[in-house]
Order: C-alpha cells, then sequence, then structure tokens
C-alpha cells in the first residue's frame, strides 16, 4: 500500500494542486526557443510511450523536459535528504526514474532519437539545448541519406 502524503492540509493542498504536468516554463521556454530556430515539432505526443514534450516526427527525435526532483537528478546522493514523509517520496521518484528508463528502452527500440535535458540546463542554456536538438536532427537526416544510399546501391 502507497503512503501518500496527506491532503488535508490547505496549504500544502494548494501548493501540489500547482504543479503541472505539460506546458511547464521550462517546456515553453524550449518550445520557443526551437520554434524561434525553425524546428517544428508536437508537443506532448500522446502517440508515444511517456508523452515525450516535444517530438519532431519528420526526425524521429524525442525531447523530454524533466524536472531536477521528479526525475531523480542525482537522486542517489538527494534522496538521504528526504525527511517529510519520506517512504512515499523515495517510492514516487525510483518509479518515476523506473519509468524514465522504460519509456526510453522502448522509443530507442522503435528507432527514435532521445534527448532528456534537465530544467536546469534549459533555464541555463536554452540555446545549448537548442544546439543539441538541431544536431540530432542532423545526424537523423545523415542516417537516413545514407540508409537511402545503402538501398539505392542494392538495385
Amino acid at each position: 500500500m502507497r503512503n501518500y502524503p496527506s491532503t488535508t492540509d490547505p496549504k500544502r493542498k494548494f501548493t501540489m494542486s500547482r504543479i503541472k504536468s505539460k506546458d511547464t516554463s521550462i517546456e515553453l521556454s524550449l518550445r520557443k526557443a526551437l520554434w524561434r530556430a525553425g524546428v517544428r515539432y508536437r508537443k506532448n505526443y500522446s502517440e508515444l510511450p511517456g508523452s515525450p514534450d516535444i517530438a519532431i516526427t519528420k526526425h524521429k527525435v524525442v525531447v523530454f523536459c524533466d524536472g531536477e526532483f521528479w526525475h531523480g537528478k542525482d537522486w542517489e546522493q538527494k534522496k538521504s535528504g528526504i525527511k517529510s514523509n519520506r517512504d512515499y517520496w523515495v517510492e514516487k521518484i525510483e518509479r518515476n526514474i523506473q519509468r524514465d528508463n522504460d519509456v526510453n528502452r522502448r522509443l530507442h527500440y522503435d528507432g527514435w532519437t532521445i534527448l532528456r535535458f534537465w530544467g536546469k540546463d534549459i533555464q541555463g542554456d536554452v540555446e545549448g539545448c537548442v544546439e543539441e536538438i538541431r544536431d540530432a536532427i542532423f545526424h537523423c537526416k545523415i542516417d537516413a541519406l545514407c540508409t537511402l544510399q545503402d538501398t539505392e546501391n542494392l538495385w
């Protein structure tokens, strides 16, 4: 049985209700920068495992914008610092990490290039993130050309 945090405290309930799963500030920042760079995408693409925050379907590139706490950045060091409702939060974050790994495996198996950015990385260098995405798109284009040339050589 899961040990859910108490929702009886109105202040905590209000705070938790404001946590978004879509259109977070880091997602909006990255999406706007991608759009300005001429990269077109689908957002929260539910046809793929994990509903990636950004899916560039033409080149089979997906992007996830992960919050450090929710997705367990530096988890082994950070989990010892959780004091309040520890059992619940440790189980929750470890499930999130496992789900992220499962989604990565499924997408990779289906031929997608997966990019995951931490929120602080997006906030600190959104243009660097855009450049990494554009590099991934470029490599996908090169791979597609090489595959096309290989098939043409068979004829």
